[in-house]
């Protein structure tokens, strides 16, 4: 299968870029810089221009001529980098074109990054409840969450207008590569420091694993996941750290002493996700 990856020079998108090469999938990688793999075809494109959207999915003179999927991870990817009124006409446009051009080039299987700010974040009104799901309605609280919002809507919506399209979108925690662990064992002084988010975070590696396992989920329509890695970034156990920032928030169910409180259920169940890294083993294994 020959995937197109947009935004695949970030943080997230190199290990998507990664990950499917190494499970044997042909990757076109699609950004304003250049892939640094040689063994991937590689074109700088803008997606809020949508003739350069249009071609790049339908196909670059010799690079390549058309492709059977597509993983849209390009935009700007926080809130506050640049100013509302950026953020909001980059990411809709960009997103709105990519789509238009990959079912224009007759993609019929779409993967997304949506994001864990529509459950609410930052989390200064409490959560309805924890561990917090798919299942209640989405809370933006910045014009970049609003956006990804608006996303989860136009993907519904083509899937409406396209009964035959598969669309999931994948609600990513804060992203982390292996280098960033090292910070965790200081957020335990301040255990609100990371409360915006419920303390989640997800390693690079296991959002390509769950990106990859959503190209092998085909049923039609749209969907969400929440993909979060297993665990918090705190030592300290969720009882003390609820207890301390969230003590009036319902619980569902119990939740293990370091357990995520971004529930992953959902896309255990249906992708069949399973977080295979964590910060606490990065940091055990390393010399002292």
């Amino acid at each position: 299968m020959r995937v197109a990856v947009t935004g695949s020079s970030g943080k997230l998108g190199r290990a998507v870029v990664d990950d499917l090469v190494e499970h044997g999938f042909d990757v076109v990688a699609l950004d304003r810089v250049a892939s640094p793999r040689a063994d991937v075809t590689s074109s700088v494109v803008d997606l809020t221009d949508f003739g350069d959207a249009v071609e790049a999915l339908a196909g670059i003179d010799d690079r390549h001529d058309g492709v059977d999927a597509l993983v849209h991870l390009a935009a700007i990817p926080a809130p506050g980098l640049r100013s509302n009124a950026t953020t909001f006409a980059n990411n809709v446009t960009a997103s709105y074109n990519t789509y238009s051009a990959a079912i224009r080039a007759g993609v019929r299987k779409i993967v997304w990054a949506s994001s864990e700010t529509v459950l609410g974040l930052p989390f200064t009104e409490p959560p309805p409840y924890v561990p917090v799901d798919e299942e209640y309605p989405p809370r933006p609280n910045s014009t970049y969450s609003l956006v990804k919002v608006l996303e989860e809507e136009l993907a519904r919506q083509l899937c409406r207008w396209h009964p035959d399209l598969s669309m999931t979108g994948l609600r990513f925690s804060n992203v982390m590569d292996v280098a960033d662990y090292a910070q965790f064992p200081s957020y335990d002084a301040d255990p609100r420091s990371r409360s915006w988010n419920l303390w989640g975070y997800i390693d690079a590696r296991d959002g390509a694993q769950a990106v990859r396992r959503a190209m092998e989920h085909t049923a039609a329509g749209a969907d969400v996941f929440i993909i979060a890695n297993a665990d918090t970034v705190m030592s300290r156990d969720n009882e003390s750290l609820l207890a301390e920032v969230f003590p009036d928030v319902p619980q569902r169910r119990p939740v293990g002493p370091h357990e995520t409180l971004l529930s992953i259920d959902k896309a255990r169940r249906i992708l069949g996700y399973a977080p295979a890294h964590s910060w606490r083993d990065e940091l055990a294994d390393r010399p002292d």
